[in-house]
């Protein structure tokens, strides 16, 4: 089934500024990666989506289900998590959740449950009884991704989900978000500016620029496998480097990654062998990709 689908989809305020223009685009489920600079109108196309927004002309669809004529039913079997909040301070988190959820329609005792449930899978059942005022950015994020979940959706419309948050937090938020879309089930639209970050965890990629689709795809086929080797070890980084290049192996760093060109298959055996020597827990060892990144630094919009 089909998850969203537009057609010829634009939005336009007061006449003059134009919001999507001709939008059409077709998406399956898993973890879709929506990205796009500030402004390229990303969140208007999820208010679109939850039939918060009418649309100036054209057609959507979420589920099969038609937003502008029946926004209760989509809102009913779709999380949504905006990119601000305006979390009542004094409530604690499963006090909020919790209610959030008897909105949505559950009984008092299934919410409570629900709530309980949904702060435990994002990580704060230990601290599911603070005022919510007193959580840090990271903390407050994951609340707003708990209340929707609290319902038990079929998608999840999350709008930059990483804002505010450091290196170590945004990793801690993309792994979370992974785990939900794999184990859980559920399907779920990330909304970012951030077009490194959302590539490392979706299967589809939607860009848009100036509310125009620039390209949608899945991320396999935007990427092409290239002759360098992607090595990376939970601990030991720089014995292993040390260790390939004692080996001859030409060795550069990228972050967490040691590449290293692929030049037959006695080069994974080499690898393979120094990680053992050293007794290095090996996280990955893979054919590099090309980022997605990298294609849209090279790639003029087209606005035809």
């Amino acid at each position: 089934m089909t998850l969203l689908a537009t057609e010829s989809l634009t939005k336009t305020y007061g006449g003059r500024v134009t919001a999507l223009a001709d939008l059409t685009v077709s998406v399956e489920p898993g973890i879709i990666g929506l990205v796009g600079a500030n402004g390229a109108g990303k969140s208007t196309l999820i208010k679109i989506l939850l039939g918060l927004l009418a649309p100036t002309s054209g057609r959507v669809s979420v589920l099969g289900l038609d937003p502008t004529t029946d926004p209760a039913a989509v809102r009913a079997r779709v999380g949504y998590m905006p990119e601000h909040d305006a979390l009542p301070p004094d409530l604690s988190a499963a006090e909020l959740v919790t209610h959030l959820g008897r909105i949505s329609g559950l009984p008092r005792a299934v919410a409570r449950e629900r709530a309980s449930e949904a702060l435990r899978h994002v990580g704060l059942h230990e601290e599911r009884h603070r005022a919510v005022g007193g959580y840090s950015t990271g903390m407050k994020q994951r609340v707003k991704l708990a209340q929707a979940l609290v319902h038990d959706p079929d998608l999840l419309l999350l709008d930059e989900p990483t804002n505010g948050l450091d290196p170590a937090g945004r990793d801690a938020m993309l792994a979370l978000i992974h785990r939900i879309g794999n184990e859980f089930g559920i399907s779920v639209v990330v909304c970012s500016h951030l077009l490194g970050e959302v590539e490392r965890i979706c299967d589809t990629l939607v860009a848009i620029d100036g509310g125009r689709l620039l390209r949608a795809d899945r991320v396999a086929a935007m990427t092409s496998a290239t002759d360098v080797l992607a090595v990376e070890v939970s601990e030991g980084t720089d014995d292993l480097a040390a260790r390939l290049a004692a080996l001859d192996l030409p060795v550069s760093r990228e972050g967490r990654l040691l590449l290293v060109p692929l030049a037959d298959d006695a080069t994974y055996d080499l690898i393979l062998g120094a990680v053992a020597e050293l007794d290095l827990p090996l996280h990955r060892l893979d054919q590099r990709r090309h980022r997605v990144a990298e294609l849209f630094a090279t790639r003029e919009p087209s606005h035809a």
